[in-house]
């Protein structure tokens, strides 16, 4: 629900700077360019998404073969004294947390629209071990807080995009970028793991 009303309200906002754009160039004598604005930016964000796949199937593909050869069972037994420490609720073969590595993998490699399906599938195999099937579980709210500040390695679109505008210095944002998203990252596990708390003691109190 929170998610749902992030979006209205998104939406609100584009609608309101959409339709004062449109006011504004209608009062200044200038409304043909609302309509060429358009025509440009559809005609740029296909431009963009097109030059976009080739990136996007590459690397799904790397992970997807990695997924056939056993790579991503090995990865969640490597990585498992971390997942169990951060899902201490889910089982530690069960499929969910197959799901989350490899979602958390695509984010690394900067490919955060490819990793929406694995997020999906991660946040259904979760629900089937939610004892509260109407409220997101402990594990569910971890996932989502690591979903949206995941630490990235290699910001493949962002270097897809600078590239096809002629960048100098493509890669120059790694360093920063890894950087600005390590710091979110841990933020976000340090806030879930506190409220976390607080929540159990909060129960705690009232029951």
């Amino acid at each position: 629900m929170a998610s749902y009303g992030g979006d209205v309200l998104v939406n609100y906002i584009w609608l309101g700077m959409l339709v004062f754009s449109i006011l504004v160039a209608g009062a200044q004598g200038n409304i043909e360019l609302v309509t060429k604005a358009a025509f440009e930016g559809a005609d740029i964000a296909v431009k963009i998404s097109l030059s976009l796949i080739a990136i996007m199937t590459f690397w799904l593909g790397i992970i997807k073969l990695a997924e056939a050869a056993g790579l991503i069972k090995t990865l969640a037994r490597l990585v498992q004294p971390v997942t169990a420490f951060l899902f201490p609720s889910i089982p530690k073969d069960h499929p969910a947390l197959g799901a989350i590595i490899m979602n958390l993998s695509a984010n690394i490699l900067g490919l955060a629209n490819a990793a929406t399906p694995m997020g999906l599938i991660a946040m259904r195999e979760m629900q089937k071990l939610n004892r509260k099937p109407d409220t997101a579980s402990e594990a569910m709210c971890t996932f989502l807080a690591l979903n949206t500040s995941c630490l990235t390695l290699i910001p493949t679109t962002i270097i897809g995009i600078r590239l096809m505008y002629d960048s100098q210095d493509a890669t120059a944002i790694v360093g920063t970028t890894i950087f600005a998203t390590a710091c979110g990252m841990t933020v976000a596990i340090i806030v879930d793991r506190t409220l976390r708390q607080v929540y159990r003691w909060r129960a705690g109190q009232h029951g």
